[in-house]
């Protein structure tokens, strides 16, 4: 059941339109990574979609409700964290989180436990009492996230959470994005850095110049590109004979091979795929090694776009 639905979105900025009739949807549970190169329109989707700049033209709607007609609605159930945020350098990071709190009419009595869980859950409980100043990037980037979490929203907008961390950073910033899609988030997390998002992402929104170019899983998206198996067979020896095998079998096509590694195109279906491993052994080939190669964002990136911006 989709939480997050966008249809036709489109933004003009003078004589620049920076969304294009922009439409997808995320299931609630699942984690899309909406990804482009810079200029590609993903901060200006996302803002229309968080009741930060109206669209002129399209609808979206965020649990049902109009982002437009029902804004105040909206914004309980949304975090968003924008791709630079302000921090209060001369207050303590208890007190960063108490003045959000406070906007979100959070009851004072309730602060307190609310805080130190937020805290708890990005790992800046020893921090509590330290100057925001203090933080290292990293830090305060969770301290935005925890300042996000604070009305335990429902749907979670992240632009770029990562952007200018280093590698030990951005792994914590993904594990704790993993942790909050086990807790039941809903979160759309923008990108340009593919290699962030690869191994957590359920769904993927490719956008490029404005326009929407793809969206849909990973798998799917790549079986619509490229609707056959791109398989590696490891042999101990007699390559050869191997590659003579594996030509004559139905299916198989683009058979070549590199030292003692051959890879091919299998078209077929299913059942007939699990026969290949068996029908090589038949034929006295010794397999040391089968697989599938497995799609990447990488890969489908840079085969569905063209490398234009606005």
């Amino acid at each position: 059941m989709p939480i997050v639905e966008c249809y036709g979105l489109r933004k003009v900025f003078q004589n620049v339109v920076a969304v294009n009739d922009v439409s997808f949807t995320i299931d609630e549970g699942d984690i899309l990574g909406f990804i482009g190169p810079n200029g590609a329109g993903k901060t200006t989707t996302i803002k229309m979609l968080v009741t930060l700049l109206r669209p002129d033209a399209g609808q979206a709607r965020i649990a049902g409700m109009d982002v437009l007609q029902q804004q105040d609605e909206v914004r309980r159930v949304i975090g968003y964290m924008p791709d630079f945020f302000g921090v209060y350098d001369d207050i303590k990071v208890w007190e960063y989180l108490d003045f959000f709190a406070a906007a979100y009419k959070i009851e004072r009595s309730r602060r307190p436990q609310i805080i130190d869980d937020v805290l708890a859950l990005t790992d800046l409980g020893v921090k509590k009492e330290a100057f925001v100043e203090e933080l290292s990037r990293g830090m305060k980037q969770r301290l935005c996230l925890a300042k996000t979490l604070l009305h335990d929203p429902k749907v979670l907008f992240l632009d770029e959470p990562a952007s200018g961390l280093d590698p030990r950073a951005r792994i914590e910033i993904r594990e704790l994005l993993k942790a909050l899609r086990g807790m039941g988030k809903t979160i759309l997390i923008s990108s340009h850095i593919l290699t962030e998002l690869a191994d957590f992402v359920t769904k993927v929104a490719i956008i490029e110049a404005g326009s929407m170019v793809v969206t849909g899983s990973v798998a799917d998206i790549m079986a619509q590109l490229e609707p056959f198996k791109r398989v590696h067979v490891t042999v101990a020896s007699d390559v050869d004979h191997a590659c003579r095998v594996l030509e004559t079998i139905e299916g198989v096509h683009n058979v070549h091979a590199t030292d003692h590694r051959i890879e091919l195109e299998y078209h077929g279906e299913e059942i007939e795929f699990a026969l290949v491993m068996p029908q090589l052994i038949h034929e006295g080939v010794v397999v040391t090694g089968f697989g599938v190669s497995e799609a990447n964002l990488e890969e489908i990136f840079m085969r569905v776009t063209q490398g234009v911006v606005q």
